[in-house]
């Protein structure tokens, strides 16, 4: 008897498992096919084969290593800021200020990088520790004047974004520009600095492929924010926080230190985005190198339910859109920047979806 009850008990647990989960992919998924729908309708309109728009994303996706291999590499900023934007979201936060907390952790790295001549393996933990402690300082700055003087977020991480673009330009272009260098960039950092390139490790990438080690390091970012969230003390004082503050101070937690230490922590995620760019990619700062990861990256975020894996397949699924862009622009010839646009129907889809579901379970 005692063997059928636990029998029923782990049935039923399972049962609502798969419901809880079915209900929290619906809403994505439903906005992404709905976007595909979109774009073929339109495609329809154009008097094009919807058809060839599908294959196009395919062949330019996962034709061949290379491919899958941009996909990653153009997923891989997301990954970050979409986690960012998460862990922030989590603790009652909305962190806008992930483009200005990764480009000043960029050129934090960037600064170390110059200016440092080490071995790799002190170098590169380095210019990693700097750009998030950068990052965390800057995401630190909105949270405490949060939890100090009750400052909304949004607005310090906006004012935050245009202090970090404007110190990081006046940097690049008037201190540290590359000599006899007309374009806005630094020199290059050193050698040992370098995050290295996966096809030198897996053989079947081409050796033109830029993925590179900064994608393991996103990966085992999710997997930590995961277990941080999960299974840690800290983390359940910040999911406490974010939904119930008063219920967290009654429980002996200081929801303002908690406030403070959660934008931290988001931006020193956010500032890995600008590692992989300046430590994996271009050995440099390129001032306006980001193309609105930041920003993408609530999207993202949205997409993936403010949950680490859900960030990682939304970041891919941008990562994919993003590098099929160009291909449907050529081949199509439909505007880069009407696909583009789509992106923001389908959050904006997902959000009329979710708040669907939210008022049909209320």
């Amino acid at each position: 008897m005692n063997i059928r009850q636990s029998f029923i008990t782990f049935f039923n647990s399972l049962i609502l498992q798969i419901r809880q989960l079915i209900r929290n992919l619906l809403p994505p998924l439903l906005a992404i096919c709905g976007f595909f729908l979109l774009c073929g309708i339109v495609l329809i309109l154009r008097s094009q084969n919807p058809w060839e728009f599908y294959t196009t994303i395919f062949i330019s996706g996962f034709s061949s290593f290379d491919e899958v291999g941009s996909v990653l590499f153009n997923a891989t900023p997301l990954i970050f800021t979409g986690l960012a934007v998460a862990v922030g979201y989590k603790g009652g936060l909305f962190n806008i200020g992930c483009e200005g907390q990764l480009y000043v952790a960029a050129f934090a790295a960037t600064w170390i990088g110059m200016h440092l001549s080490l071995p790799s393996v002190l170098l590169v933990p380095l210019c990693i520790g700097t750009a998030m402690i950068t990052g965390a300082f800057w995401g630190a700055v909105p949270g405490y004047l949060k939890a100090k003087f009750g400052a909304h977020e949004v607005i310090n991480t906006i004012m935050m974004n245009f202090i970090a673009f404007a110190l990081t330009n006046f940097l690049v272009t008037s201190v540290y520009r590359e000599p006899n260098q007309m374009i806005p960039q630094t020199s290059q950092i050193h050698d040992a600095a370098h995050l290295p390139r996966l096809a030198g490790i897996l053989t079947f990438l081409p050796q033109s492929n830029l993925l590179n080690a900064s994608f393991l390091l996103a990966c085992a970012c999710v997997i930590s924010c995961y277990i941080f969230l999960k299974y840690t003390r800290w983390g359940y004082e910040l999911r406490l926080v974010g939904n119930a503050p008063e219920v967290a101070e009654y429980g002996g937690i200081n929801p303002r230190a908690v406030t403070v230490w959660v934008m931290a922590l988001s931006g020193a995620i956010a500032g890995l985005a600008g590692v992989a760019d300046v430590m994996g990619y271009r050995y440099r700062f390129l001032d306006g190198f980001s193309s609105g990861w930041g920003f993408t990256g609530i999207a993202v975020a949205l997409l993936g339910r403010n949950h680490p894996f859900g960030v990682f397949a939304a970041a891919l699924l941008f990562g994919l859109l993003n590098k099929v862009a160009l291909d449907i622009e050529l081949i199509l010839e439909v505007p880069r920047g009407l696909f583009l646009a789509g992106q923001g129907l389908l959050i904006i889809g997902l959000v009329c979806m979710e708040g669907i579901s939210k008022r049909n379970n209320g």
